[in-house]
């Protein structure tokens, strides 16, 4: 009896063993394969928890998941709340030329991966019917995009490719992506927060320098101003007061600070009550007349505005009073009224005499017309008599004439009666 198997059954076996050994060599070199794709992932990951910068951070990102899956060829989309679109924000290899491309959801690779919310997988780009209409796109071949999606949400697309036609990327390839795109969008998020800290940071910074110019400015303001200013809290303590304060009532700042300033006389209490009441209730108190003592005892007419300033929380703090010195214009006015007080008695005074003079004249005119009407009357009388004496001188003047050539008649008469009576002697002489 033959002790050695059949050659069939050996070369069975040998097959057998063939297949065995291939398929050790295969899972060995995927163990392999899988172990340095774990390193390169957990060098990756280190390599990304330092990288704050988002720009930077991006690129890292972009090379490794190039090295990771052996291609030259990447991009990244980020999502654009605001517009609703995702825009490529960095690209390597082909897509560098591809930057600020805008996709809409469903468009293209990077579109089609965030309307679905998974990983696809394209071995021929050129006869994928999703494919943008673009010819600069032509040369692409296989491609892979993977989503960056944090809580139910895709907040962007890792893309890689190839351009040569006899390279693929496989399921090992899109598993390790998904692993890395859960890393990459942490330490995205990350850069976010930290850009965000950074911005609030700044802000905060220029914030505190604004606040700290606009103080110091306002102090130079108030500490300059001419009119006496005096900061109260919310509990009437005297928190701050300016050196016109101070020269004006004759107080220093060490004593008028962090307490109560007694300078209202008993009488104008009342009046100043209601003006706080009505601060307090947030109207304004503009040009509010009243007085205010000094430390000597003087007493002033002062013109004062006060408003309400508030916390961070919007409660009021306290009140800024600021108070003007009226009382050369107080003492200006009461002179002012004397003098219209004697020129209006002076007015008055004038204003009867000329009554009195008008009446006068009045009277007078009132005379000279009578009398005018008495003239009038005797200038038609003396007329009428006039015209009778006209009458008379002309009958007189008729009657002198007859009388004059009767005379001168008579006288002819005598003459002739003479030389007849004196001839006959004149003759016998």
């Amino acid at each position: 009896m033959n002790a050695n198997p059949p050659y069939e059954e050996l070369e069975e076996q040998v097959l057998a063993l063939s297949r065995e050994a291939e398929r050790r060599r295969s899972a060995e070199n995927a163990f392999h394969r899988q172990k340095a794709y774990l390193e390169a992932l957990h060098e990756t990951s280190l390599g990304l928890i330092d990288k704050l910068d988002k720009e930077e951070l991006l690129e890292t990102i972009l090379d490794r998941a190039a090295a990771l899956t052996g291609t030259e060829h990447g991009y990244i989309y980020l999502l654009e709340p605001d517009t609703g679109y995702m825009q490529m924000q960095m690209g390597m290899g082909f897509f560098k030329g591809q930057l600020g491309r805008r996709v809409a959801r469903g468009q293209g690779m990077g579109g089609c991966v965030w309307e679905s919310e998974s990983p696809l997988l394209v071995d021929d780009y050129q006869n994928w019917p999703a494919r943008i209409p673009d010819k600069n796109l032509d040369r692409l071949r296989s491609i892979v995009g993977i989503p960056l999606k944090s809580d139910s949400e895709v907040k962007g697309v890792i893309g890689l490719a190839h351009v040569d036609e006899d390279k693929r990327f496989d399921s090992e390839v899109v598993t390790l992506l998904q692993r890395f795109a859960g890393l990459a969008l942490l330490a995205i998020e990350k850069a976010g927060l930290y850009a965000e800290f950074r911005r609030e940071l700044a802000e905060r910074k220029r914030t505190e320098a604004v606040l700290r110019e606009s103080e110091a400015r306002y102090r130079t303001l108030l500490e300059s101003s001419p009119d006496p200013i005096v900061v109260y809290d919310i509990n009437g303590v005297a928190t701050y007061a300016n050196p016109a304060f101070e020269q004006t009532f004759g107080m220093s700042r060490d004593e008028l600070i962090g307490g109560r300033i007694d300078f209202v006389p008993e009488e104008n209490w009342p009046e100043t009550r209601e003006a706080i009441e009505k601060m307090l209730s947030g109207q304004k108190v503009t040009m509010f007349e009243t007085r205010r003592l000094t430390r000597d005892g003087r007493v002033l007419d002062v013109q004062i505005s006060s408003t309400l300033y508030h916390d961070a929380d919007g409660k009021p703090a306290g009140n800024i009073v600021i108070l003007r010195d009226i009382s050369a214009q107080k003492q200006a006015e009461r002179q002012l009224q004397e003098y219209r007080d004697q020129l209006e008695k002076l007015v008055a005074e004038r204003t009867a005499e000329l009554e009195r003079a008008n009446r006068a004249l009045e009277q007078e005119i009132e005379e000279r017309k009578q009398a005018e009407v008495s003239l009038q009357k005797n200038q038609k009388d003396l007329r009428a008599q006039s015209h009778h004496l006209e009458e008379v001188n002309t009958a007189l003047r008729v009657l002198l004439n007859q009388h004059e050539q009767e005379q001168r008649g008579m006288s002819e008469m005598v003459r002739r009666n003479v030389e007849e009576l004196v001839r006959p002697y004149l003759v016998s002489s």
